[in-house]
């Protein structure tokens, strides 16, 4: 079972799953929208981790569970009926929870709490903490790029060793498709450097033929652009401010070899996702 497949890491983990020859059940609110995007290549049922009701069905002949903290469920205990309903359902060979990394140094985002949840349940774990999604950078942040030529993230010279969400997706397929050999164990991914964000606008200028400059706000200034001038929730201006913030201390910077050692291969590179993406911020 695949909860948030219609997003960036769920897609990606319901397409290698459906690659790996898994039977794959695709859980969500948007029905039709599941449909659209995966026809009748996996069972299709609705799902909500805030009604009890849709557990059962959801869950029916189900032995692996990925899920995503769905962002407007904020508090840590509006998971804990899920996992408490996976306990009591037995059978269950791994639960893949996506995570962040440094999270089991760092209490105060809700993932913490949701791994302790999963662990204290007895439930077989393999939780999946990657560093930033190149993602952010093609999404939440592409309309600056696009229309301005400009990288509005508050972090300074800090370091970030971004990861591709297709890499996460097909780590995550990997590790549910072989449940056995990974579980109860936690998996720090990154890509394969880390850099900061002047180096991600000379790879974008290069890339898209135009100078793209990082510019580098002050964090005050950034949150309250997110909010008054992009319109962006407050909230989830808040929660990304602190992430951000987190970066600036040096939180961000760390590369590991895990995603290597697990799938054999290299995760891909900036530019490399930026040459697939292009279409993101050309005009």
């Amino acid at each position: 079972m695949v909860t948030g497949a219609s997003g960036n890491v769920g897609s990606n983990a319901a397409k290698f799953l459906i690659q790996n020859a898994q039977d794959v059940v695709v859980a969500g609110r948007d029905i039709e929208n599941l449909k659209r995007i995966y026809g009748d290549t996996a069972k299709i049922v609705y799902f909500d981790f805030s009604d009890i009701g849709t557990f059962s069905e959801a869950l029916e002949d189900v032995d692996r569970v990925f899920i995503v903290r769905p962002p407007h469920l904020g508090k840590p205990e509006e998971l804990k009926p899920f996992v408490e309903a996976l306990k009591e359902e037995g059978g269950i060979k791994l639960v893949s929870f996506l995570s962040l990394i440094g999270i089991e140094n760092n209490p105060v985002p809700p993932h913490y709490k949701i791994e302790k949840y999963i662990e204290k349940a007895g439930l077989p774990y393999c939780h999946i903490r990657p560093s930033f999604f190149m993602q952010n950078i093609s999404g939440v942040h592409a309309f600056e790029i696009k229309h301005f030529d400009r990288i509005v993230i508050p972090v300074n010279k800090a370091l970030t060793s971004f990861i591709d969400a297709e890499d996460i997706g097909e780590i995550i397929a990997k590790v549910l498709t072989d449940a056995d050999i990974h579980k109860n164990t936690a998996y720090s991914i990154t890509g394969p450097e880390s850099i900061d964000y002047y180096e991600v606008a000379k790879i974008l200028s290069e890339e898209l033929g135009r100078e793209i400059i990082y510019a580098n706000p002050k964090p005050k200034f950034a949150k309250k652009y997110w909010v008054e001038t992009r319109g962006l929730d407050k909230k989830y201006a808040t929660v990304m401010s602190m992430l951000y913030m987190m970066t600036r201390w040096g939180t961000a910077k760390r590369v590991t070899n895990v995603f290597e050692e697990v799938m054999g291969k290299k995760p891909q590179t900036f530019r490399q996702f930026a040459k697939k993406n292009l279409d993101a911020w050309e005009r």
